[in-house]
């Protein structure tokens, strides 16, 4: 639920030549919402732990946009580590 609003904040530049009124309505709701979630996951988990979670999940979020959306190269090297970074991921939030 938390992934499309940090996406829609990391790709709003390369993509603001289309549709750039919706966009922006779209980057500041998206904003709003991430902001409000990551208040939400403070509330129950610790700071240490919630931050680097939602950045952790909006950095995957990005990379496979990143491939999907603009065609960029799914190298081993980048599949190896997103897999690792959510590994991370699961293990913040078990600790």
């Amino acid at each position: 639920m938390k992934i499309l609003p940090l996406h829609a904040h990391f790709t709003y530049y390369q993509i603001k030549n289309r549709a750039y009124r919706l966009w922006s309505a779209g980057f500041v709701v998206c904003l709003v919402v991430s902001m409000w979630l990551l208040a939400i996951a403070v509330q129950t988990l610790p700071i240490g732990t919630a931050y680097p979670v939602w950045t952790g999940i909006g950095a995957v979020g990005t990379v496979l946009l990143g491939i999907v959306y603009f065609h960029e190269r799914a190298s081993f090297a980048r599949i190896f580590f997103m897999i690792t970074l959510i590994a991370s991921i699961i293990g913040l939030k078990m600790v």
